[in-house]
């Protein structure tokens, strides 16, 4: 199968650019793959063919909109002079018009509701405004192309949780058997013998005691990733030698006030992103993702796989793989402070309950695979190129 693969940039850096980096490096050999980006990395160029996309300077969205044009215009010039006929078009996300299918990491209409509230200029000071217009014009641009390629019943969707299916549907009306691939995992790098080898040296690396019990969140948008009820949680707690470290790019200044009006000053760590995430894993006691919204984050998974109790929301599509109180605690209202205090305090008092939930949750990980997703991608394109051969040979009848 011949399949081009439209992305603005492909890396291993980013969450969505990372899967599609995994999922198209691990397609069986019989598939040809065509790579149209502006930029890519980390990839084996030996399997796949790049075309290259000429990028435009300026604003995102001047890039963008110059991108959707670009990606079509250099797809027909190889179409039109070098015969390059591909079987599939396949996207993450609205990148074109013509794509076979669709992968869908995260749902931009959904911001049209107010999930994102601090999008809002009056809840931000002035200063920001020029940033925040930007980007609300840059989400009601895509949020205007999914309505137009997201309904199309004739454009396969790929979604990585039930909780974008769902999505989907409430939207745009795709009531269809959505197929579901979960995220894969790097095992080499995420796994508890790894986890347990690291811990000493990544405990003092981070200036941790070993008394006390160190909560983890990994991501960047606090509010979204739930540290209002991480603070409320913890301050329940707050007779325990409890810390939570945070791991992003969001600058903490913002939160300082919070923090000290919540008494829990020296016990919230703002901690760079950093390349080699697994140190921050081997220093945690626990994982707590209690996400306001998040289709299917890895952090929690990658957790998991090293073995880590993990506590997530609801609205995690990551719980999608968890049996609350099995092999990790699922939170049903991510705003539900005492519940959280809860399930953290049983991790503490129980540290062999809380090592059992660990293991179960490795072993839990250990299905989740890049060989495998390459293999689900791979089932699924395979029919909808079925379905499509079909549709083009029927026979067109007339009616007299």
């Amino acid at each position: 199968m011949r399949l081009a693969v439209v992305s603005p940039f492909l890396d291993k850096r980013h969450g969505t650019e990372r899967a599609v980096v995994e999922w198209i490096s691990h397609l069986p050999p019989e598939f040809e793959v065509h790579i149209y980006s502006q930029r890519v990395e980390d990839m084996d160029f030996s399997r796949v063919t790049w075309h290259r996309v000429p990028s435009l300077p300026g604003p995102h969205t001047g890039n963008y909109l110059w991108w959707f044009a670009a990606n079509h215009l250099s797809r027909w010039r190889d179409r039109k002079f070098r015969g390059l006929l591909y079987d599939l078009v396949f996207t993450p996300g609205v990148n074109c018009l013509d794509a076979d299918a669709i992968s869908v990491f995260i749902v931009f209409g959904k911001y049209n509701q107010g999930v994102l509230p601090k999008m809002s200029l009056r809840r931000n000071p002035v200063r920001e405004w020029p940033k925040l217009m930007h980007r609300n014009l840059y989400y009601h641009l895509i949020q205007f192309l999914e309505g137009r390629v997201y309904r199309r019943r004739d454009t396969a969707l790929i979604v990585i949780s039930q909780k974008t299916a769902e999505e989907l549907a409430r939207l745009y009306g795709r009531n269809d058997d959505l197929p579901v691939i979960y995220l894969g995992l790097d095992h080499v790098t995420f796994n508890p013998d790894r986890r347990k080898a690291m811990r000493a040296e990544a405990r003092a690396a981070l200036g941790l005691a070993e008394d006390r019990f160190a909560l983890l969140l990994v991501g960047n948008d606090w509010r979204n990733k739930g540290v209002p009820v991480l603070l409320d949680a913890i301050g329940r707690l707050r007779e325990l030698p409890i810390d939570l470290m945070v791991a992003g790019s969001e600058e903490p200044t913002a939160w300082r006030n919070v923090i000290e009006g919540a008494g829990l000053t020296g016990r919230i760590r703002a901690l760079p992103h950093r390349k080699d995430v697994e140190l921050y894993y081997a220093a945690a006691d626990a994982y707590v993702g209690p996400s306001l919204e998040d289709n299917f984050a890895l952090p929690p998974a990658e957790s998991m796989a090293c073995g880590l109790p993990v506590i997530v929301s609801a609205a995690n599509g990551t719980s999608e793989i968890i049996v609350s109180g099995v092999n990790g605690f699922v939170l049903q209202d991510p705003r539900d402070g005492p519940s959280l205090a809860s399930m953290i305090r049983r991790l503490y008092d129980d540290r062999a309950f809380a090592q059992q939930m660990g293991e179960h949750a490795a072993a839990t990980a250990q299905r989740f695979t890049w060989e495998r997703n390459g293999e689900q991608l791979a089932g699924i394109l395979e029919e909808i190129l079925h379905r499509k051969t079909k549709l083009e040979t029927q026979p067109v009848t007339q009616t007299l």
